[in-house]
C-alpha cells in the first residue's frame, strides 16, 4: 500500500512541475474559435504529453459589436487585437486565429508560428428551410441573402444581380438561428470549413465554387500566433472587410494565383491571374543561419526559398492589379462603404 501511495505522490509532484502553456481564444464554450482552438489544443497535447494546456477566453472586438457591420466597424484587427494584448503582456503564450480573420501585417514583436492543415477554402451557402433543394440562380427575385463579408456581396452582387444582399452579425449559431427563426433571410453565406468544425456539413445547399465567388486569403486554415522570440513555443509546432479575394492551385510544381476586386455592386471588377514556380525537396536545401520568418509566418518546415517565390508571386500579382487602377475601385468602395 504505501509504495502505491508512494507512486501516487511522484506521480502528483511531476505532474505539477509539468509547463503550463496558455492558450488564448474568443469567449464563448460552443463558439466556432472554441472548437478550433480546442482542436489545436488536442493536437499539441497528443504531440507533447509532458505538457499542460490551459484555455483562456477573452472576448473581443468584433465579439462586442453585433448591430453593426464589420466593414463599418473601422478596426482593422476586430477579432485580434484583444488576443494579442494578452499576448504581448505575458497573459497567455499562443493565440489560435481563423487565418482570413488576421490583418495582413502582424503587429511588431509577432509571428505565425504554425499552420494547421488547410479544410476547404471555399464559401458555402446555407438556406432557409422553405429553399432547401435552391441554388442561388434559382433563388426568387428579390431574395435576401446574409453576409458579413464585402467580399462575398460583391462578388455575388455581380454573378447573381436578382438576388439582394444583407449584413448579417453573429456567431454561426446566431446566424443560423436568424436564417430560421426570422424571415428575413432566404440564404447566408458561410464559410464551408467552420460549418465542416462545427459538425453541420448537412446544412451546406451549396458549394460556391471560384467562378462564382473567390475565397479571403488563408480561408480554411487556422495559424496559430506567438511572440517571435518565445523560441521554444516556435518548436511546438504540429479579411473579409474589403471587396477582394484569391483562388490559388499547385500543378506540376507551379503555383497559379488569382487575385481580384470589386466595387461593391459588383458592376466594377479586375482579375488577373499569375505563377510561379515553387520547387520544395524533399530534404532542406538552406542552411540554419536562414531567417525562416516571411511576411509573419515562422515555416520552419518550408525552404527559405519556396517562401520568397510564393511571397514574390503574392506581391507581383499586387502591384498589377494596382498599376491597372485596382486602388481607384477599392477607393470607391470604401467611400461609398463608409456614406452608408
Amino acid at each position: 500500500m504505501s509504495g502505491n501511495g508512494d507512486a501516487a505522490a511522484t506521480a502528483e509532484e511531476n505532474s505539477s512541475k509539468m509547463r503550463v502553456i496558455r492558450v488564448g481564444t474568443r469567449k464563448s464554450q460552443v463558439s466556432l474559435a472554441r472548437i478550433q482552438t480546442d482542436s489545436v489544443v488536442a493536437t499539441l497535447k497528443a504531440l507533447y504529453p509532458g505538457l499542460q494546456f490551459e484555455i483562456i477566453a477573452m472576448s473581443t472586438t468584433g465579439d462586442k459589436i453585433l448591430d453593426t457591420a464589420l466593414s463599418k466597424i473601422g478596426e482593422k484587427s476586430l477579432f485580434t487585437k484583444e488576443l494579442e494584448h494578452a499576448l504581448e503582456r505575458n497573459e497567455v503564450d499562443l493565440v489560435v486565429h481563423s487565418l482570413k480573420d488576421l490583418p495582413t501585417v502582424l503587429p511588431p514583436g509577432f509571428t505565425i508560428g504554425a499552420i494547421c492543415k488547410r479544410e476547404s477554402p471555399y464559401d458555402a451557402v446555407v438556406f432557409h428551410p422553405k429553399f432547401v433543394g435552391k441554388t442561388l440562380e434559382t433563388l426568387p427575385e428579390k431574395s435576401v441573402v446574409g453576409t458579413s463579408s464585402l467580399r462575398r456581396a460583391a462578388q455575388l452582387q455581380r454573378k447573381f444581380p436578382h438576388l439582394e444582399f444583407k449584413s448579417i452579425r453573429g456567431n454561426l449559431n446566431t446566424r443560423l438561428r436568424k436564417l430560421d427563426e426570422l424571415q428575413e433571410f432566404s440564404a447566408i453565406i458561410l464559410a464551408a470549413a467552420g460549418l465542416q468544425r462545427m459538425g453541420w456539413q448537412n446544412r451546406v445547399g451549396q458549394i460556391l465554387h471560384p467562378e462564382e465567388c473567390m475565397y479571403a486569403v488563408g480561408q480554411g486554415a487556422l495559424g496559430v500566433e506567438v511572440r517571435a522570440k518565445d523560441q521554444d513555443i516556435l518548436d511546438l509546432e504540429g479579411g473579409c472587410s474589403v471587396p477582394v479575394a484569391v483562388h490559388t492551385a499547385m500543378k506540376d510544381g507551379q503555383l497559379y494565383l488569382t487575385g481580384g476586386v470589386w466595387s461593391l455592386n459588383g458592376a466594377d471588377s479586375m482579375q488577373e491571374t499569375m505563377q510561379a514556380t515553387i520547387h520544395v525537396p524533399a530534404q532542406h536545401e538552406d542552411g540554419p543561419e536562414d531567417d525562416p520568418q516571411l511576411v509573419g509566418i515562422t515555416a520552419r518546415n518550408i525552404p527559405r526559398r519556396a517562401q520568397l517565390a510564393a511571397e514574390s508571386l503574392g506581391i507581383s500579382l499586387a502591384t498589377l492589379l494596382l498599376n491597372k487602377g485596382a486602388k481607384n475601385i477599392l477607393d470607391v468602395a470604401r467611400q461609398l462603404n463608409d456614406a452608408h
